[in-house]
């Protein structure tokens, strides 16, 4: 299994490309299953999810062709996916392939919109909380699916197809936002989505539905109106910037010190991020390739910060903040308000020398002066790269294990970094 050794104490300088946001690429890759007609998806990102994605889409029958430049190339913009579904052979979604990764299940969405019927796997356990799919099967049978439990699989049946109607989320969550969103383009009538999620994520896939013909306005708002259509076409759409990872760049800049330009950021997707990074004494500049960050001389001031649906604080940024306060000079309070069990990092960087309190929801940080390498172990893809954060300003030898989980969230993140000075190196087997 790979692991990842890092010597500490090296300040980061360069650029940094960021890559196709893969909250945006999965759902943009299961949306082309609404059309028979060829979707093309331009700088999608190469991850593990990516790559399984691609697996569960043709067990369904769908083609995906996939182009791009060599990894290695100087101008890496991605990778050009052509996705084709225009003979689903299966409607079902197996557990062997579902219980890999969450997101596998909103292929029900599609497959009943166009095909009136789904067999999908329960997508199982979670290290981070339990982020039940209860809401996705409501938004369904509002839109009047038929839907059972059985032996773990969700059996979703829509006869004579899908109707329009109103769906009030009780609480905002993005994968429902999604499934209603994709089921509804092809459902007969008006479809209203009340206190939808508000994500840039969401925003990119309702852009692209536009594209292939769909009838959305007020994605980006808490209410989303969708017209359904009988059928969409073919489209071309390019996949927003990663603002985690842009996020996360940033915050690794802010803990070594030093300036890195991230090329093709955009700073609207996450300005409260960028804010609470200003807070904490980092200088952010916008320009017209992305956002240029800096930290020199200046100490790393404390932030108090809770988590909450965009636009406000990202939950898939808040590890990584937490490892940016552990050298802050003072404490710091972080609130979890999305998901519960996502503090799993905490004890890893305990390991560094850091010094956290964990009551209920809310961490407190008391900033250190200095953190230590140490061997660590990755719990979830964002806790795992706080660990990377800690270890580029910790003294010594870092060396961080079961990073599988890097690699479903972070495209090329070793080559990214030396390429800024870090010392950081992949150690196979």
């Amino acid at each position: 299994m790979d692991r990842i050794r890092i010597i500490g104490g090296n300040k980061l300088h360069g650029t940094i490309p960021i890559s196709g946001a893969k909250n945006a690429a999965l759902p943009l890759m299961i949306a082309a299953m609404l059309t028979d007609e060829t979707l093309i998806l331009d700088n999608v990102p190469r991850l593990a999810d990516v790559a399984q994605l691609q697996r569960i889409l043709g067990n369904h029958g769908v083609d995906i062709m996939a182009a791009g430049k060599r990894p290695g190339d100087h101008e890496y913009q991605g990778q050009t996916l052509h996705i084709s579904a225009k003979n689903i052979i299966d409607t079902t979604a197996p557990y062997e392939l579902v219980s890999k990764m969450r997101a596998s299940f909103w292929v029900i969405a599609p497959l009943l919109a166009r095909m009136h019927e789904a067999k999908v796997s329960l997508p199982g356990g979670c290290a981070i909380g339990t982020r039940p799919v209860d809401l996705l099967i409501m938004a369904l049978e509002k839109l009047g699916a038929e839907l059972s439990i059985d032996a773990g699989y969700v059996v979703a049946k829509a006869p004579g197809g899908l109707k329009g109607a109103t769906i009030e989320f009780p609480k905002v969550t993005v994968s429902g936002t999604h499934v209603a969103l994709m089921a509804a383009t092809l459902a007969r009538g008006t479809t209203i989505i009340a206190n939808a999620a508000c994500e840039p994520e969401i925003t990119d896939v309702a852009d692209c539905l536009n594209k292939m013909g769909a009838k959305i306005t007020g994605a980006g708002t808490p209410r989303i109106l969708i017209e359904g259509v009988a059928k969409l076409h073919g489209a071309r759409h390019t996949v927003l910037p990663d603002r985690i990872e842009t996020g996360t760049y940033a915050m690794a800049v802010a803990m070594t010190g030093g300036e890195v330009q991230l090329s093709g950021a955009r700073p609207e997707l996450l300005q409260s991020a960028l804010d609470v990074l200003t807070e904490a004494g980092a200088t952010i500049t916008v320009n017209n390739d992305g956002i240029r960050v800096a930290r020199n001389g200046a100490g790393i001031s404390p932030v108090t910060v809770s988590t909450a649906p965009f636009p406000g604080f990202p939950t898939d940024l808040q590890a990584q903040l937490m490892a940016l306060m552990t050298r802050a000079k003072g404490a710091s309070h972080i609130t979890e308000t999305i998901f519960e069990n996502r503090f799993m990092h905490v004890q890893e960087l305990a390991r560094f020398g850091a010094r956290i309190q964990l009551d209920g929801e809310t961490a407190t940080i008391d900033g250190v002066a200095r953190l230590r390498g140490a061997p660590v172990m990755a719990t979830d893809l964002r806790a795992s790269v706080s660990l990377v954060i800690a270890a580029l300003a910790a003294e010594g030898e870092t060396m961080v294990n079961r990073i599988y989980h890097l690699d479903r969230g972070f495209e090329r993140l070793e080559e990214k970094l030396s390429a800024c000075g870090a010392s950081i190196e992949r150690i196979s087997g």
